[in-house]
């Protein structure tokens, strides 16, 4: 329901708090930019437990999964949320059975930043995120749709990567070390051809930023904010 020229947007979060804490924080200081004084973002927050998340990707068990978020997202809907954001880049797996649960449009992450990086004038671009995401063909597709030639880690490099969201990142523990690690995955995965490099796991933020690489870098978390906000103060 819009009011002061503002729509609701529905954040889906849990997956991990560590994130979602990023993403109310970046929507209430983008529009505190925007339109100044004490304006803060119209927010409908639900975050669900994380270790039943987990569980059920671990075990493949999609479907329950996808209803557990669409059961979710219904009580965002049914709250006044005018738009939807699934803050989190793995469980976007299931964002269309979480679409069709709720008339609200859901913003779906990977067009957010295939569009930013089309908009780059990059072709190639490299993906971070957690084994899933770099592995399956959920996300990948999503950015090819776009005309993008997406590269990810070679196997020892994903091992890592992965290991440092789940073990370091979503506990909220940020290590130089880890922050050592990624430079060099990223350092590879430039050798390899990537023009920029996207930061497809909304808990890499918290470790790596533009100034840990040496071509551009996509933060997805910060890019759906931006882009959930713009929906929101639209005319």
């Amino acid at each position: 329901m819009t009011m002061n020229g503002q729509r609701v947007i529905g954040v889906l979060g849990g997956m991990s708090w560590e994130s979602s804490a990023e993403y109310y924080r970046l929507a209430n200081e983008l529009v505190r930019e925007r339109l100044g004084g004490l304006h803060s973002a119209r927010v409908a927050l639900v975050s669900v437990d994380f270790a039943d998340v987990e569980r059920l990707q671990v075990t493949g068990q999609w479907d329950e999964a996808g209803q557990l978020l669409a059961e979710a997202a219904k009580g965002l809907e049914a709250a006044g949320a005018d738009l939807l954001l699934l803050c989190t880049n793995t469980m976007h797996k299931v964002a269309d059975h979480v679409q069709r649960a709720v008339g609200i449009p859901l913003l779906h992450l990977a067009d957010v930043t295939a569009e930013v990086v089309t908009r780059a004038g990059l072709g190639t671009v490299g993906l971070l995120g957690t084994a899933l995401t770099m592995e399956q063909d959920f996300y990948r597709s999503r950015l090819a749709d776009h005309g993008l030639r997406v590269l990810v880690p070679p196997a020892d490099d994903r091992v890592h990567v992965h290991r440092i969201i789940y073990d370091e990142l979503c506990l909220g523990v940020v290590r130089e070390e880890s922050r050592h690690v990624y430079r060099e995955v990223i350092h590879r995965l430039v050798q390899a051809g990537a023009e920029g490099v996207i930061l497809g796991c909304t808990e890499i933020e918290l470790l790596v930023s533009a100034a840990d690489s040496p071509v551009p870098v996509f933060p997805t978390t910060r890019l759906h904010v931006e882009a959930a906000v713009a929906q929101s103060l639209a005319p």
